[in-house]
């Protein structure tokens, strides 16, 4: 977006600022949406999540850019380069041509519907932001979820919930002076009466649309638990019956969504996470006969789309749109059978070498995103093919030719998996022993209390996408993955020499001390990690 503070973009907003269901309508009542991710929702994989949708669902699906920083985005030096975090983030005009459209929100290549999200603590600097977005978005989104210790620090995303004024504030004066309609994202908070309240607010500032993350601030990674759809229903009864609601929150497969909009009363259903792991969740699964070389179906019935295809698709679009020129040729995919050609399998694989000294990915967040997107792509995959991985974290960002060399390798093994698979009548992926202990340990703790249940229900062999689920609480409590904050380890020693006796300040287990950990860790200055899956 390498255009002066004070260019006019050639691409016309609106004449007629259209608000709530009216301008949700307008872009076609969208009920799948792509979430706000930070460096993880880029042009690249939003292009490659709508790939999948069929040509009558395109417009139900409606995607969000990453979060962006208000301030940086919006102030300009006197000369060129103007900014260089708003060139490096939003590519929306070629930078030799302001006058041609290139990626982000170019509706000429398909991405639209977008909404822009940004976080903020200043009305000022979010409205001088949105401006220079509203010519190439149908939305700006202000982030009120962030949990992670960053946002604290800059007093942004869910640590501005405590103060409401600033929210309305922030709201309102893109409700008034911005040309397009402004939404928000939101955490439900301790009681639902509370969450309502919140909601109104935010609605009554001039948010046209409403997202709510049935989590609160404190459930994050390895806390993340179970959201709470019963809190979005709770919205939906209480506010105005015109108002547009999202739900997001604990979408793991396609089934989920309309689970979901069910439970919820919502309009549309976010996914982040699950996005992540399987860009096609939005999608309904292929009629039998249809993409049979990418999607996978087994003995059981139960598929899913192979990871090489997801791959192959991925790296095309980079080529086409990112890098300006055609894919290169390929094989077709591998389909067991009859007279299946496999002599291929037997060539030499090897990675080219890094060149030069200057990445592409530099100011180019598409391939920037495209290392930590592989990684969470094919976590099943490389769990089982360490030199995938082992080549995956060489690879150097931007180089298309290196990931072009680690697709070959995916190619190779997952052609190698469906052979064996094949040849061994399905008992190559058959773990009567661990399927036996999930199974033992949802009848002994509850569905509730176990991510087994989930691990039974959406488990595919490794060369299909699926999610990565996480354990809930307590299981990470078991494994030490989460450990007790400093007031808790003091509470257990005076019991302890108490003689077990319970001291009345509060549990000493169970989800308050889960919650004294997380409060301990947003005390902590952090920076957010490559790794990192953060969602607004």
């Amino acid at each position: 977006m390498a255009t002066p503070a004070d260019a006019t973009p050639e691409m016309a907003v609106p004449k007629k600022k259209l608000h709530g269901r009216e301008f949700y309508e307008s872009i076609g009542s969208p009920k799948y949406i792509l979430a706000p991710m930070v460096d993880q929702s880029e042009f690249a994989w939003r292009m490659l999540s709508r790939s999948f949708m069929p040509p009558e669902l395109q417009p139900k699906l409606l995607a969000y850019t990453p979060m962006f920083h208000a301030r940086l985005f919006s102030q300009d030096a006197a000369k060129p380069p103007y900014n260089k975090y708003r060139d490096s983030h939003f590519q929306c005009v070629l930078p030799k041509d302001p006058s041609t459209l290139w990626l982000d929100g170019n509706p000429l290549v398909g991405d639209r519907p977008l909404f822009v999200q940004f976080c903020a603590n200043d009305p000022q600097h979010l409205l001088a932001a949105a401006q220079k977005v509203a010519p190439y978005c149908d939305a700006v989104d202000l982030n009120l979820g962030c949990p992670q210790g960053i946002a604290k620090k800059g007093h942004y995303g869910s640590f501005l919930q405590e103060d409401q004024d600033l929210i309305y504030r922030l709201i309102n004066t893109l409700h008034l002076h911005l040309p397009i309609p402004v939404t928000a994202k939101i955490r439900i908070l301790e009681t639902k009466e509370k969450t309502l309240a919140y909601a109104q607010n935010v609605l009554k500032a001039g948010a046209s649309i409403l997202t709510v993350h049935g989590r609160r601030r404190e459930q994050k990674s390895h806390l993340t638990g179970i959201a709470d759809w019963e809190y979005i229903r709770y919205l939906r009864d209480n506010l105005p019956p015109d108002t547009v609601l999202f739900a997001n929150g604990n979408i793991l497969e396609h089934s989920d969504i309309e689970a979901c909009l069910a439970a919820t009363g919502a309009d549309g259903v976010m996914s982040a996470e699950g996005n992540l792991s399987n860009p096609a969740i939005f999608a309904p699964e292929p009629a039998i006969g249809e993409f049979k070389d990418e999607f996978w179906r087994g003995r059981d019935g139960k598929g899913g789309w192979r990871v090489d295809a997801v791959f192959r698709r991925y790296l095309d679009i980079l080529h086409k749109y990112v890098k300006g020129g055609e894919p290169p040729v390929r094989r077709p995919l591998f389909v067991p059978g009859g007279g299946m050609d496999t002599a291929w399998m037997n060539e030499e694989l090897t990675i080219p070498a890094k060149k030069g000294s200057k990445s592409e990915a530099v100011g180019n967040p598409n391939y920037g995103a495209l290392q930590a997107h592989m990684f969470h792509l094919l976590r099943h995959f490389v769990s089982k093919h360490h030199d995938v991985r082992d080549a995956l974290a060489r690879a150097r960002l931007g180089e298309l030719e290196q990931f072009e060399g680690i697709y070959k390798m995916v190619e190779k093994k997952v052609a190698e998996g469906l052979i064996e698979y094949e040849e061994t009548d399905g008992a190559s992926m058959e773990d009567p022993a661990e399927e036996e202990r999930l199974k033992r340990l949802v009848e002994e703790m509850g569905p509730t209390e176990t991510s087994a249940a989930a691990i039974l229900r959406c488990k595919r062999p490794w060369w299909v996408v699926q999610p990565i689920i996480r354990p809930l609480p307590k299981e990470a409590m078991a494994k030490g993955a989460i450990q007790p904050g400093k007031k808790d380890k003091k509470r257990m020693a005076e019991e302890e020499a108490s003689g077990g006796k319970r001291v009345k300040r509060g549990e000493t287990n169970g989800y308050a001390l889960v919650v004294e950990v997380v409060k301990e860790e947003l005390e902590k200055q952090t920076s957010f990690q490559t790794s990192e899956l953060v969602s607004g």
